[in-house]
């Protein structure tokens, strides 16, 4: 197939673009840049006109990869702030690591209209939690130990492959309703998201071999092109959102980053139903 150069160098500025913004929203609101980027991949292979049956499935393993160098990024800039609750990480990343394989090895068996359907009613969820949820919600004051997080881990990891997220949109939410402060909900969920990209990006890497329709130059289901422009950027803007999460009050950018969601998740709904 045939591709404009200028549609080419158009789709690289735009993922240029998307990466930054993606790296900042990282840093400050802790929900992941795999939100926006799950979408503006999708966006943007499908404009190519490539037509994978797993589309969704490169997509989601190709924000995941991104998401390894971000998180880690993220996570080490919180630390030098001394934001990061380790004794947290540490309890939790065991299952959420094992949550993570297991999204992936569903993942791989899905439709991309599935998996369609799955981002389009999490990233709702997410997205309304962001526009109505109150910091002053608890449901206690510590956060769960034995059977509760047994359950609630793997949950987190299982989930936020199939959205193709780090561990931000669901780990931020669920630390600050156990009394966590909302910046060290943050950095630590930064951490829940090395974890839960990591084994997952494995796992994609080793999934997808001889599929045909996958854009140039895709590893398994990671796309290393998408992987190398967005990761240039969100390594430089991940630390901005960081210092922008310490040095303001991010109420007022997260209901309208919650209508962002809303639309995004809206019209990934409408395109998985097929209107």
């Amino acid at each position: 197939m045939t591709v404009d150069l200028a549609q080419l160098l158009a789709m690289g500025g735009l993922l240029l673009a998307i990466g930054a913004v993606a790296g900042v929203i990282a840093g400050l609101l802790g929900v992941g840049g795999g939100i926006v980027l799950v979408p503006a991949f999708y966006y943007a292979f499908t404009s190519l006109g490539y037509d994978s049956a797993q589309m969704m499935q490169i997509c989601v393993a190709t924000s995941l990869a991104t998401i390894v160098f971000t998180s880690v990024r993220s996570v080490l800039a919180h630390n030098k702030k001394g934001a990061v609750d380790w004794e947290i990480l540490r309890g939790w990343a065991p299952g959420i690591m094992l949550g993570a394989v297991l999204g992936v090895l569903t993942a791989r068996g899905m439709k991309s209209e599935s998996l369609m359907l799955v981002f389009a009613g999490l990233g709702g969820i997410v997205g309304l939690y962001l526009a109505f949820g109150k910091p002053d919600w608890r449901l206690g004051n510590a956060m769960p130990r034995g059977v509760a997080r047994a359950v609630l881990s793997p949950l987190i990891g299982f989930l936020s492959v199939l959205m193709g997220i780090g561990g931000g949109s669901f780990g931020v939410p669920l630390m600050t309703l156990y009394g966590r402060p909302i910046h060290r909900a943050v950095a630590t969920a930064a951490g829940f998201g090395v974890t839960i990209a990591v084994p997952s990006v494995i796992g994609f890497l080793l999934s997808g071999w001889g599929m045909a329709g996958k854009p140039p130059m895709t590893l398994g289901l990671v796309n290393l092109p998408a992987f190398a422009i967005v990761v240039s950027m969100t390594l430089i803007t991940a630390p901005l959102g960081v210092r922008l999460a310490h040095a303001m009050d991010p109420k007022p950018l997260k209901r309208v980053f919650a209508l962002f969601i809303l639309l995004m998740a809206a019209n990934m709904m409408r395109k998985a139903l097929g209107y």
